[in-house]
């Protein structure tokens, strides 16, 4: 099977995996408004799914991990990211996610919450290179392309070790959040040391693409810091929050109250028929992230943010429609 990442243009822009925030509701508008070259899902338990749908025998439309694989025609080609520290389990779910229909895998090795990192994964994986290597090479049976977005280091920065036991793995991809695990997000991105990878890169695993994140504000950015670089690609993660046109041409700025409303009914209307439901809840900090920039979005916001269901809120931005912004 030939790796859909030999046809992806370069560079290349990917919408990053977020928890409760590129759901399949999120990823539908954003397809629809201009999607990515690459999408990638949230990050899923492989050994939830091999429990919750092998041992259990969990209906699809009644587990919320398969609810966070699905996933639209237009958002090909797909990542699926899974995490695992169990061979045996990452194998399964990526045996699953192909035959789902995804496009390829990615192993969440960067992830610094504590619950994910007390199962040896997402950030865990950089003090047990040993595991990852093992996961790596699971997931690779399943056929697909395997790519890997981790960190530049746990507690420091620790590229030549780390990602050249990774790059060692021929990887399809490598995904870089330049930051270590015990910065989190509280510094700015190491964009200076992205040279520096690619060069470990084109020493070890020349066939292997690399891409950056962190603090990448919008494609001009991006654009710059590929030229900047030298990396293949950008990976955007915060700057997707309100903003479902980023992969497009159009500035934020530039786009109107009554489209930024009217996307904000779409999304709603798509994680209202998610199954199994989705927590209200969730769908509020979306809210917070459409409703500004205009004179009369603090208020308008302040009204959308007291409803308590999907069915409240599409009222309320109906009324809006029909009246002056």
């Amino acid at each position: 099977m030939e790796s859909f990442w030999n046809t992806v243009p370069k560079p290349f822009f990917a919408l990053a995996p977020m928890a409760d925030v590129t759901d399949p509701a999120y990823r539908r508008l954003i397809a629809e408004t201009g999607g990515p070259d690459v999408t990638w899902t949230e990050f899923v338990s492989a050994d939830g799914l091999y429990h919750t749908r092998e041992k259990k025998g969990m209906k699809d439309d009644e587990n919320p991990l398969m609810r966070d694989l699905l996933f639209t025609p237009g958002e090909h080609p797909i990542v699926a990211q899974l995490f695992s520290s169990n061979p045996e389990m990452m194998e399964y779910a990526a045996k699953l996610c192909a035959e789902l229909g995804f496009d390829g895998i990615d192993i969440n090795m960067g992830c610094p919450d504590k619950s994910i990192e007390k199962q040896k994964c997402g950030s865990a994986m950089i003090k047990h290179p040993e595991i990852a290597v093992e996961i790596i090479r699971a997931a690779k049976k399943s056929g697909l392309p395997v790519s890997v977005k981790t960190r530049i280091g746990y507690n420091t920065e620790d590229i030549d070790g780390w990602l050249s036991i990774l790059l060692a793995e021929d990887l399809a991809v490598l995904t870089v959040h330049l930051r270590t695990r015990k910065e989190m997000s509280k510094v700015a991105a190491h964009w200076e040391l992205m040279p520096r990878i690619v060069a470990l890169r084109d020493r070890l695993a020349p066939g292997t693409l690399i891409s950056g994140n962190g603090d990448v504000r919008d494609m001009d950015d991006a654009k710059q810091k590929i030229a900047e670089s030298g990396c293949d690609g950008i990976m955007f993660g915060r700057s997707i929050f309100g903003n479902p046109w980023l992969f497009t041409s159009r500035k934020a700025e530039d786009i109107s109250p009554q489209e930024r409303l009217n996307a904000l009914a779409s999304l709603s209307r798509y994680f209202d028929g998610m199954r199994p439901r989705k927590s209200f809840h969730i769908l509020k900090k979306h809210i917070k992230a459409f409703v500004v920039g205009w004179p009369e979005a603090p208020e308008l916001r302040t009204k959308l943010m007291e409803t308590s269901s999907v069915e409240e809120l599409l009222e309320l931005l109906s009324q809006q429609k029909e009246s002056a912004i």
